[in-house]
């Protein structure tokens, strides 16, 4: 039985926690890791648990990259990486929360992916007939026999992935059809709480967790307490952010391949299913993030330049992306000096775990890092799936800071 599975990891495991630990949880940041958490701890580990507390800043679900990325799930792009194993289990996750979540309220689907030249001058066409596979493209941005190669017009293509190997997913309404499931859990009371958690935890006389503090001086009331506060993060002192700008920009027809393009500063196009395309580029240096979470500066210039640079290379005013965009916004991916999350309990908090920093890939490593942190929380071990080694939270603890 799934019990006297739990019971067998907590004999085995040196670091594992008590049920009693367990009980009370406390999640510190609302966004895809937080909530994806949150969502394994309902659906696997209901019987371990009274109550989910969410605690966010800005009192809202995914207010700034959980809500603002552009949704790209990749396969097998991380495969020579420490984190290919996490991406793989979490690309099936995601198939697998569509059915539980209804795909097309989270617009999950399955697509195309290629990278496309483009050539921003003129000069001499080159050999060849007329370009296959691009599907977006028109007679704006398509060289053929005849014409001499202008500047917008493509010049190569190289497909990165297939309907087997990449899909999608809307951040923003993932996250909330994740917290409206876990809300329908009667076994479990939860709360969306607004507020700053402490980075210390309060704990009792004799060393044992009691409770997350907020800044106004309030604690709540946990016995195991999850920190997933995205560039925000304070442990460890190594939690930077890089800011994204984005524009939603409306599309002729419904588009299915995505698009790294090389030309025009390189921007990345992710079309969606409702007839929009999610445009992104030219991100800035890492910083330590001051901004409030869902409340970043949106520069005019630089969503400027993603406009721009994504109709250049896409046929002008007349092709695909000529339209002005219906959004624009920004936001900080979380990022680490080694470019690998943190994750696992944290050295000398008894019962305090954190979850954090997966960059460009939060929200395709999201379910499976939920996944594996809910098994760790409440039974000592990871899933299956994901081997944490490699993620320790203390492994910048000697280590020169950004």
């Amino acid at each position: 039985s799934r019990k006297s599975l739990i019971e067998r990891s907590l004999r085995m495991s040196s670091s594992s926690t008590s049920p009693e630990f367990s009980k009370d949880i406390v999640i510190v940041g609302a966004g895809i890791i937080g909530l994806s958490t949150a969502y394994y701890l309902s659906r696997n580990h209901d019987e371990n648990i009274n109550s989910i507390t969410l605690v966010d800043r800005s009192g809202c679900i995914a207010p700034a990259a959980s809500g603002k990325a552009g949704g790209f799930l990749a396969l097998d792009w991380n495969d020579y990486s420490s984190v290919g194993p996490l991406t793989r289990r979490s690309f099936q996750l995601h198939a697998d929360l569509a059915e539980e979540l209804d795909g097309e309220k989270i617009q999950y689907r399955r697509l195309t992916c290629s990278s496309i030249s483009v050539a921003e001058t003129s000069r001499k066409k080159p050999n060849g007939r007329k370009l296959q596979g691009v599907e977006w493209a028109d007679d704006n941005n398509t060289i053929d026999a005849e014409s001499e190669l202008q500047p917008g017009n493509i010049v190569g293509i190289r497909p990165l992935g297939d309907e087997d190997t990449i899909a999608q997913v809307h951040p923003k309404k993932l996250c909330d059809a994740m917290w409206k499931a876990i809300e329908s859990n009667k076994n479990i009371e939860t709360n969306l709480v607004e507020g700053t958690v402490k980075e210390k935890a309060e704990y009792d006389s004799s060393g044992k967790l009691i409770g997350a503090k907020l800044d106004d001086g309030t604690i709540i009331n946990a016995g195991t307490i999850l920190f997933s506060c995205g560039p925000w993060t304070e442990h460890g002192n190594c939690m930077v952010g890089v800011k994204y700008h984005s524009a939603i920009i409306p599309t002729p027809r419904v588009l299915s391949q995505s698009v790294f393009f090389d030309g025009y500063g390189d921007p990345e196009v992710y079309p969606r299913p409702d007839s929009t395309a999610y445009c992104c580029g030219f991100p800035d240096p890492p910083v330590r993030v001051t901004e409030f979470p869902g409340k970043e500066e949106v520069r005019d210039e630089k969503i400027e330049e993603i406009v721009n640079s994504v109709r250049n290379a896409s046929g002008g005013i007349n092709g695909a992306l000529g339209t002005e965009p219906e959004l624009k916004q920004s936001c900080y991916l979380p990022t680490t000096p080694d470019n690998l999350p943190l994750m696992g309990e944290i050295r000398d908090q008894k019962g305090c775990f954190i979850a954090s920093g997966h960059g460009c890939w939060g929200i395709l490593m999201g379910p499976a890092t939920g996944e594996a942190m809910a098994s760790l929380m409440t039974t000592g071990a990871s899933s299956k799936y994901v081997k944490m080694e490699s993620f320790r939270p203390e492994r910048f603890e000697n280590t020169p800071l950004w």
